[in-house]
């Protein structure tokens, strides 16, 4: 009978655990990426928006937002994302001509972030002004 009793116990003690009970942070963005795809310098500002919902239970506390280089400026709210709304993390990218491959870590309460951290990623093409062939007619 203890032993029953001990089972049962392990039982409501593990289901209780995969609950996750808490804030938890959802991307819009597919696998957490944006994709400029090929723009040309000149006439694009470099800033493109990643929109989050607090999934969870709890408010949402994003406690930092940091990217791989300098090149990469991310900027935040710090104040919380209550459960069901919304937020975003503003990101610029300095439009330097050449591939786009970089990273942002995010830190949050959040508990379906594993250790608090999820990584964002911004991938794509900037073509300088002199790569650009004009239309012909």
């Amino acid at each position: 009978m203890r032993n029953l009793l001990t089972l049962i116990a392990v039982i409501l003690f593990g289901l209780n655990l995969s609950a996750q009970t808490g804030p938890k942070i959802e991307f819009k963005a597919p696998d957490n990426t944006i994709d400029y795809g090929t723009v040309t310098k000149g006439t694009d500002n470099g800033i493109r928006f990643f929109e989050f919902t607090n999934t969870g239970d709890a408010p949402l506390i994003i406690k930092n937002v940091q990217s791989t280089c300098g090149c990469t400026i991310p900027s935040f709210s710090k104040d919380p994302v209550l459960p069901g709304k919304t937020g975003k993390i503003e990101v610029k990218y300095n439009m330097n001509p050449g591939p786009i491959r970089k990273s942002i870590m995010v830190e949050s309460n959040a508990v379906n972030a594993e250790g608090g951290f999820t990584s964002l990623k911004i991938k794509g093409m900037v073509a300088s002004t002199s790569e650009v062939i004009p239309n012909k007619k």
